[in-house]
């Protein structure tokens, strides 16, 4: 009989879900992912993982899934084609805390983001802020782990710079330094919370081992592929029709519009004084436009 620790991982078909799912695996912990759909759990089941098929609207397959668990990592998904992403953010958040609740998870670690403790003007980091206002009244022990911008956020920018051999840019002043972080580090990290025990509300900011600018992003891609990749900003009166065309609802680049806003003006930012733990991943973002660069 199997007694170690059994975690849900919700979101394993994503990045940071998937890379927290394998981190317990290889750990020797049992897993017990969250899936949507069934045929999506076969890899999991191949790799010895518990697979649980509910939706985040389902409060009766989440409380399902969580039943019997040590803890949970929790990944509530944007619907960024809709144009209720946000009340449907809400209704989620609620029905993920109240699942908690019923099934009396010891401990749940969630992923929220960079700017979520802010009360307005952040756009779709509302939707992070939302879970964690619904998870902080349950009264269970969580840790919310406040992402900074991901690595992984470049990928068709970086894509398009390696055909047009310029590196366009939403974040701006071009020269800033912005805290980043691979999704593999955010995965592994909150496994690794997920196995420690605290009691109360944690807040953990995370950050990649460096800071980068478009500027140094363009000048990787000069010397990986030889010649000149400059980096350009792209327009702020062009941002909502840069990514128009790609699925997201007018309420959803509206969002992405204000976030952006956001980051650039400095307003969501990490704020030292605030006395909030913070680790740093070991992922280089090389590593990570290598990637995205041939995928």
């Amino acid at each position: 009989m199997n007694t170690t620790e059994l975690y849900v991982v919700t979101g394993a078909t994503g990045r940071t879900g998937s890379a927290a799912a394998k981190t317990l695996l290889h750990a020797g912990k049992r897993v017990r992912v969250v899936v949507r759909d069934k045929p999506k759990g076969e890899m999991w089941a191949a790799l010895g993982a518990e697979v649980a098929v509910a939706d985040f609207s389902d409060r009766s397959a989440l409380c399902k899934a969580f039943a019997g668990a040590n803890g949970a990592y929790i990944v509530s998904p944007p619907q960024y084609s809709s144009e209720n992403l946000y009340s449907q953010a809400e209704s989620m958040a609620h029905s993920i805390a109240e699942a908690a609740r019923v099934a009396k998870l010891p401990k749940l670690v969630a992923l929220s983001s960079i700017g979520a403790e802010q009360i307005a003007g952040t756009g779709w980091i509302a939707m992070n802020r939302m879970l964690e206002e619904s998870l902080r009244d349950t009264g269970l022990d969580v840790t919310f782990l406040r992402a900074a911008y991901f690595m992984e956020n470049w990928e068709a920018l970086v894509k398009m710079a390696v055909q047009q051999r310029k590196l366009f840019s939403f974040l701006s002043p071009l020269n800033q330094k912005f805290p980043m972080i691979a999704t593999a580090d955010i995965g592994r990290i909150a496994a690794e919370a997920l196995c420690e025990n605290w009691e109360g509300v944690r807040i953990v900011d995370l950050e990649g081992p460096a800071r980068y600018s478009p500027n140094d992003i363009a000048k990787y891609l000069s010397l990986k592929f030889g010649g000149a990749i400059p980096s350009a900003s792209i327009a702020e009166s062009d941002w909502g029709q840069s990514i128009a065309g790609q699925g997201f609802s007018s309420a959803a680049i509206s969002g992405f519009i204000e976030m952006t806003q956001g980051i650039n003006s400095g307003y969501i930012a990490f704020h030292d004084g605030l006395n909030l733990e913070r680790r740093l991943g070991s992922v280089q973002i090389d590593a990570v436009i290598d990637a995205l660069a041939v995928g």
